[in-house]
């Protein structure tokens, strides 16, 4: 999607959606962290055994992430011409 950069008033999210986006961006920043309201909604909105989920996906594919960069591992063409979004900064 070309606004998920935009996430927080795009239409084209679900509110469960955007708390999962608001986790995902918080476990990514440097150093991570989750404030107390957010992991409070999360809480609200999704089982234990599903926040461990989620947080593993989305703690695996940083580490993925972070381990390319390393060694400088490049793309391999799969989503060749495909929009990929780029974290603000």
């Amino acid at each position: 999607m070309s606004d998920l950069s935009r996430f927080e008033n795009s239409p084209h999210f679900s509110n469960e959606e955007k708390l999962v986006l608001h986790l995902a961006v918080s476990l990514t920043r440097t150093p991570s962290d989750v404030c107390d309201e957010l992991y409070g909604e999360l809480r609200k909105r999704f089982s234990e055994r599903a926040l461990v989920e989620l947080n593993a996906a989305i703690c695996w594919e940083n580490y993925r992430a972070r381990f390319n960069r390393t060694f400088a591992v490049e793309a391999e063409g799969f989503s060749q011409g495909m929009f990929c979004a780029l974290p603000e900064r």
